[in-house]
Formats: structure tokens, C-alpha cells, sequence
């Protein structure tokens, strides 16, 4: 299949709407994990994905301990030179070897950055990645500029092909700014979790950097097949069990919202996990979404997002369901002028 391809801002990327995240893949075990995945139904859902015509894979060192890199890597080796997809991960997250649980410490610290490179390199057999990220803010004490100084120095060795950053502010964003053009940021963004919308994004689309929001689906909650008597199934090592949003009231409301989706859903005869997905591309700035599976049937959930486009009769209908719910926090609709179908 051929799917619609965007620029990310200025780097040369050019990428399908929606993206394959490879969080969830990492598996169990560690911090931020999702609870036991099967490495051969992690490896059919990006095949699935490619198969579709999705063309790039966002993953990081930390999904998994480095596992979630190393299934990438291990897709990457079955196919073609032609047939490989574009690759984006992170760094900036060091995990204990001693203790998997314990929460990975945020250090941008040039030697750090240039060390995790190589390793995620190494994990999945490349020569350059093709977009690559620092997944969080230092809390270290390390300047930024330092951090991205450091970055540049890859692109200009040829390891990395474009760089950008992820959870950064407008005043970090400005800062690498100032020293070499950002290429993308990655925020978190969904009809939830809209905070994004009031600065960030702007930010970004005033100053070329293209936007690849993640979680667009609230990590499962604006799925069909959720429901609040799950999260008591869920695997003790599945990160969301203690997340505010998937628990009472939030949980109540998040589900609304989904459920306020699905007479949009039908009236384009697909999901609502593609609405969900297609209503984060339809803000001015946002580039493309990375959107999550564990299995092939949960790809084919959410596909009809990366040609799905919502006009202003949905957002509004949208806007008011988020508005009576109480879901979440930020701005509820895009600007009417920026959408397809506003007067």
C-alpha cells in the first residue's frame, strides 16, 4: 500500500502520517513496561505495519532495556536494502543493570549520548540512524547546549541523519535552537492529553521543526477493546496499573470520550482508535503519529488513521464530547482556518 507522506520540518524526511512505536514491543520487566510480549507477534506487527505502508519505526534504548532496539534490529536484517523502513530512537534514559525496576536516570551528558549512539548502533546493525532523539530533559545538572553540541557532532560524522528531542519545552527547544536547527520534537499528544496544543506546537510549526506526537491513543485507553475491569487483569509490571488515567474518576471519563467517538467512527466506517489517531494530525504543526502495537490485528485497528481526514463538523462534535466528559486538559479543537472543511 501507499500511504500519504509529509516533510518532517526541514530535515529531508519524508514520512507516512502515522508511524510504528515500538514501546510497548520492548516487553516486561523493567520500569515502564507493558507486561510479557511475545517477540514473534512484536516482529509480525512491524511487518504488518510495513506491509501497509507505513515507512518508518520509532523505538529507544530504554524500551525493554535495549530489547525493543534489538527487534527492530532483527526485522531490519530480513529485509531488504529497499524494503527497510526509516529508524528513529532516543537516548538520555540509563537504566540500572542491577536492578531493571529502578527508574532509568535522565542525563544528557555529551560522553552519555555519544556511548548510548553507539550502542543503539550496535543493537540494530546500522550505520546511520536516521532520526534520533534525547527522550527527556537532564536533570543532571548537564547544559543543553553541551547535550546538543554533542548531537551535531554525530550529524557531522554521518551517524546520525537528523536530531530532535522529546518532552522539551519552548524554552530548551529555543536553546538548541540557537545552536543548530531542531529538526523535530516529540510530544505527548492525544485528545486527553492536549497540553501540547498551547505551545509547543505552535513553536514548532513557526520554526520548521516537524512534530511526531506520541501516544495519540492514551496508551490504550481510546481503544475499542478498553474497559476499567482490565486495568485489575493487567500484569504487575505494566506501567499503567498506577497511572492517573487509568484510574477512577479519570478512567471514567477518558472512557466517555471514547465512546463519544464512535458515532464518528461509524459515519467513516472505521474505529475509534483511527479517530482518535486521525484528530491529533489534524492541528496545524503536527507532522505524524506514533501509534503503538503488540500484535497484527491491533495495526490493522488504527491504519485507516493515516489517510482519515476530520473536518470541522467532527472536531466539533469532538470538542463538544471532550468538553462534556471533562477528559483530560488544553485546548479541545484546532484553529477553525487551519481545517479542512471550515468556512
Amino acid at each position: 500500500m501507499t500511504l500519504p507522506i509529509r516533510p518532517l520540518g526541514s530535515s529531508g524526511l519524508q514520512i507516512t502520517r502515522v508511524g510504528f512505536g515500538a514501546w510497548a514491543i520492548g516487553g516486561g520487566g523493567w520500569s515502564f513496561g507493558w507486561g510479557p510480549q511475545d517477540d514473534t507477534a512484536s516482529l509480525a506487527a512491524m511487518r504488518r505495519a510495513l506491509m501497509l505502508g507505513i515507512n518508518w519505526i520509532d523505538t529507544a534504548a530504554v524500551y525493554g532495556l535495549g530489547h525493543s532496539e534489538e527487534l527492530v534490529g532483527r526485522l531490519l536484517r530480513a529485509l531488504s536494502h529497499a524494503e527497510r523502513p526509516l529508524v528513529f530512537t532516543k537516548c538520555g534514559l540509563i537504566w540500572d543493570e542491577g536492578n531493571s525496576m529502578a527508574q532509568p536516570r535522565r542525563t544528557l551528558q555529551p560522553e552519555s549520548i555519544r556511548a548510548e549512539c553507539e550502542a543503539s548502533l550496535r543493537r540494530m546493525g546500522v550505520e546511520r540512524i536516521d532520526l534520533y532523539q534525547f527522550h527527556w530533559p537532564d536533570d543532571a545538572g548537564t547544559r543543553v547546549e553541551d547535550s546538543w553540541g554533542e548531537m551535531v557532532r554525530l550529524v557531522e560524522e554521518g551517524k546520525l541523519r537528523a536530531i530532535g528531542v522529546s518532552n522539551f519545552d519552548v524554552k530548551l527547544l529555543g536553546r538548541c535552537e540557537a545552536i543548530r536547527h531542531v529538526d523535530s520534537l516529540q510530544p505527548p499528544f492525544s485528545m486527553i492529553r492536549r497540553q501540547a496544543a498551547e505551545n509547543e506546537i505552535p513553536w514548532c510549526a513557526g520554526h520548521g521543526a516537524g512534530v511526531i506526537c506520541y501516544s495519540p491513543m492514551q496508551s490504550g485507553l481510546l481503544t475499542e477493546g478498553f474497559t476499567a475491569a482490565r486495568v485489575a487483569g493487567m500484569a504487575a509490571d505494566d506501567w499503567r496499573r498506577s497511572s492517573p488515567d487509568f484510574q477512577q474518576p479519570n478512567i471514567e471519563r477518558n472512557l466517555a470520550l471514547r465512546d463519544a467517538l464512535q458515532p464518528v467512527a461509524q459515519r467513516y466506517g472505521t474505529t475509534a482508535s483511527a479517530v482518535a489517531v486521525a484528530w491529533t494530525l489534524a492541528w496545524p504543526g503536527v507532522t505524524a503519529a506514533i501509534v503503538g502495537a503488540r500484535s497484527p490485528d491491533q495495526v490493522d485497528g488504527w491504519i485507516r488513521a493515516a489517510t482519515l481526514e476530520l473536518n470541522h463538523a467532527d472536531l466539533e462534535e469532538i470538542a463538544s464530547a471532550i468538553q462534556r466528559t471533562g477528559a483530560g486538559n488544553g485546548p479541545v479543537k484546532p484553529g477553525r482556518a487551519n481545517v479542512r472543511g471550515a468556512s
